[in-house]
């Protein structure tokens, strides 16, 4: 046995074509962008279920409170606004679970898809962004970019150990077609825009 391996070893070996290979390269598919990204960030979003809120010059954490509209825990990892629930990296992910709302900031938005972008340093703990019932996220406006091409030129694909997109809640269909949110992991997903300080 471990002499055909190590002919097929040998052989792979043999005809691997040695030195660097420049990568294809990839067009950004950006020729269209529109000019009010938010805009179609903003459609996407709610094509996809989640929902804008309306800032608030006077105070702009109010759309966030104005979110909450059960009781329940609130997990914040955002410095604009404190939670009851205190996180941290060693935090356990199981301990995200009876969570009602969590306060988060994306990395970038995709305005094409309405997809959010999160890595360990916005979520502290992966299950941050899946266990709570409901999410609200601060995007900085000037954080959008326009399709997933642009996305996967962003630095976060290099410097993080893990990021995830998150679009609108979580949804599933039966048989039948009816639409259900909620039914597996977040039951909303809201989007407050607000500058990064």
């Amino acid at each position: 046995m471990s002499g055909s391996r190590e002919a097929i070893l040998g052989a792979i070996r043999k005809n691997h074509v040695q030195g660097e290979r420049p990568r294809p390269v990839v067009p950004l598919f950006d020729q269209a962008v529109p000019a009010d990204l938010r805009a179609l960030f903003q459609k996407s979003l709610e094509r996809m279920g989640g929902k804008m809120l309306t800032p608030d010059a006077a105070d702009p954490m109010a759309p966030v409170r104005q979110a909450f509209v059960k009781p329940g825990p609130v997990v914040s990892c955002v410095s604009e606004f404190q939670g009851d629930m205190q996180i941290t990296p060693q935090t356990k992910p199981t301990d995200i679970a009876p969570v009602e709302y969590a306060i988060l900031r994306a990395a970038f938005g995709v305005a094409e898809t309405g997809s959010l972008c999160f890595t360990e340093k916005q979520l502290l703990v992966n299950t941050t962004g899946f266990l709570p019932q409901h999410l609200v996220i601060l995007l900085d406006p000037a954080q959008i970019v326009y399709n997933l091409h642009n996305a996967y030129q962003r630095p976060e694909w290099t410097q993080a150990h893990y990021v995830v997109f998150q679009s609108g809640p979580s949804a599933t269909a039966d048989i039948e077609g009816v639409l259900v949110h909620g039914a597996q992991g977040v039951r909303s997903l809201s989007v407050l825009f607000h500058p990064a300080s």
